[in-house]
């Protein structure tokens, strides 16, 4: 057995909680802070807070919001969205985030994720891989890199990220599973912790991302946000299974 995380993920647009498929036709999920009020006291292990439209609306993360989510829990905060230097995580870590992920700033500019790490710690530090048939894309998804995912994610853990949010965009939203095979590779070749995101349908698909895709941790957003699942479900039956100690 081993520890396994369970991460709710708030998807931030406009100032509240949102969740779509593949980041768009998005719904409304809820008041940020409340959300995370709720998934603190349900026994989530971490918490992932993206602002899902920073890049795309070329602004930096909301280090207000940040601030009232990290004041309003006491599990860790994960933030990312519009990350592009060493400030930037800096400005984050002061305001109560854990950990801070990029995405974008990490593919123009490698040398950022050795710097962060170097700075604030690998532990710190996650790459979000958002891929779609194993190519890297960009922008929720909307702009294809030619960077093929597996390579990139061995790059980024040499580089010194001690964590990747490793995120099916073919899956996103769709509720048809994980992609397995994705995450087992993406682990197997980075040999740092991956988050697997992206599919999350029912119990068994959290079973298959820890067993066939060798994910450390498993993020979900919709089936927590809408009531299908709870995070006491699935640690329940990770345990019965017995991936979860």
């Amino acid at each position: 057995m081993k520890k396994v995380r369970i991460i709710p993920c708030l998807d931030v647009k406009d100032g509240r909680v949102v969740k779509g498929v593949a980041f768009v036709d998005l719904r409304d999920a809820g008041d940020i802070v409340e959300c995370a009020r709720a998934y603190d006291k349900t026994g989530a292990d971490e918490l992932a807070l993206l602002d899902i439209a920073a890049t795309n609306e070329g602004r930096k993360t909301f280090v207000e919001v940040v601030k009232r989510v990290a004041g309003a829990i006491n599990i860790p905060l994960a933030v990312g969205g519009g990350i592009g230097s060493v400030e930037d995580f800096a400005k984050l870590f002061e305001a109560g985030a854990s950990k801070v992920s990029m995405n974008s700033a990490a593919l123009r500019d490698p040398g950022l994720i050795d710097e962060a790490a170097k700075k604030f710690g690998s532990e710190r530090v996650i790459v979000a891989i958002d891929a779609k048939d194993s190519e890297v894309v960009t922008h929720g998804g909307q702009k294809k890199t030619g960077v093929d995912a597996i390579a990139w994610a061995k790059e980024v853990a040499a580089r010194g990220a001690g964590e990747i949010l490793l995120t099916s965009m073919d899956r996103d939203g769709r509720k048809d599973g994980y992609d397995t095979a994705l995450t087992r590779a993406v682990s197997e070749a980075a040999g740092v912790p991956v988050i697997a995101s992206g599919g999350a349908g029912c119990l068994e698909d959290f079973h298959k991302a820890v067993v066939e895709g060798k994910a450390s941790a498993v993020l979900a957003a919709s089936l927590f946000h809408f009531g299908e699942l709870t995070v006491e479900q699935v640690r329940a039956y990770l345990r019965e299974k017995g991936v979860l100690n």
